[in-house]
């Protein structure tokens, strides 16, 4: 780190001034549809104060400079990756594998029955450190008409590279697997020994079911050719601004099958938004069958 920098880190924070802070939200916006009001500028300064040192630059003109003239896209990833937020954990939000495993499971199989088509797909958006896809295998896996007799694929996306490559280890510790069952970690894990004692990775057979890819939701038309049973789409659209929100919610009834569901996360809504889905529960939408 040369002199400058590392005497203004010294002495104090680099300001993020107001006009720095409106060209980085814009920049975020055009790039991920992530909406950063006023009250983010603190958030945001701390966080991209770690890319001001690894980058070895003095300002955050310089810093915003530096990703517009990085052809490779890389240093934006970096940057996409220190604004989000990845808090997640297996089987948070319990209801929602609950009514996976009551109501959609249930119906999945009687569309099975009479069409004979017995491809199950689904999509965790937003999907973090890979938590959330394999609980959702976890689940229908525990179904044994669906264990023995299905084709399951799940897509699990996310923006950040970083939380990306945690979730295709598979790999989890201790702490990160209190909040499954005892039953589930001796079928869907392995537990490390020696040197990966304390750790526990998902079983190969069970981890081959989810691909995992980056991908970001503001891509104009989704290119899924098939349309998927539900989507998890959880803590995610907090991040956006109304019109972004329906827009979104318009892309994933388009590419649900009929009779798919959406679940978002508990402090989200519908409400308000113009969409075409139908209620059933606090966070749980159905399109029209």
């Amino acid at each position: 780190m040369n002199s400058a920098v590392a005497g203004r880190m010294a002495h104090g924070a680099i300001t993020l001034g107001d006009h720095e802070f409106k060209m980085f939200r814009a920049l975020i916006f055009e790039k991920s549809g992530i909406s950063l009001h006023e009250g983010k500028k603190e958030l945001l300064r701390t966080r991209l104060s770690s890319r001001l040192r690894a980058r070895d630059l003095s300002s955050f003109k310089d810093y915003y400079d530096f990703i517009k003239n990085d052809k490779t896209d890389v240093e934006l990833m970096g940057l996409l990756d220190a604004i989000s937020t990845n808090l997640t954990s297996f089987f948070r939000e319990i209801n929602h594998f609950h009514f996976l495993e009551k109501k959609i499971i249930p119906q999945i199989l009687a569309r099975g029955s009479r069409t004979n088509d017995k491809a199950l797909r689904c999509w965790s958006a937003g999907c973090s450190s890979g938590e959330e896809p394999y609980t959702i295998i976890f689940s229908l896996l525990e179904n044994a008409e669906i264990k023995n007799s299905w084709d399951i694929k799940a897509l699990a996306t996310d923006i950040s590279a970083e939380m990306l490559e945690k979730a295709t280890s598979a790999v989890y510790t201790e702490e990160k697997i209190k909040t499954v069952p005892k039953g589930i970690i001796r079928k869907y894990f392995v537990k490390g020994t020696k040197d990966k004692e304390g750790l526990y990775r998902v079983r190969q057979e069970i981890s081959r079911l989810v691909q995992f890819k980056r991908f970001n939701l503001m891509t104009e038309n989704f290119p899924f050719k098939r349309k998927f049973d539900f989507i998890f789409c959880r803590n995610v659209m907090i991040y956006f601004d109304k019109p972004t929100q329906e827009t979104l919610t318009s892309k994933y009834y388009n590419a649900l099958a009929k009779g798919g569901y959406l679940m978002i996360g508990h402090s989200e809504s519908l409400t308000g938004l113009e969409h075409q889905f139908k209620y059933v529960l606090p966070t749980i939408y159905q399109k029209s069958a």
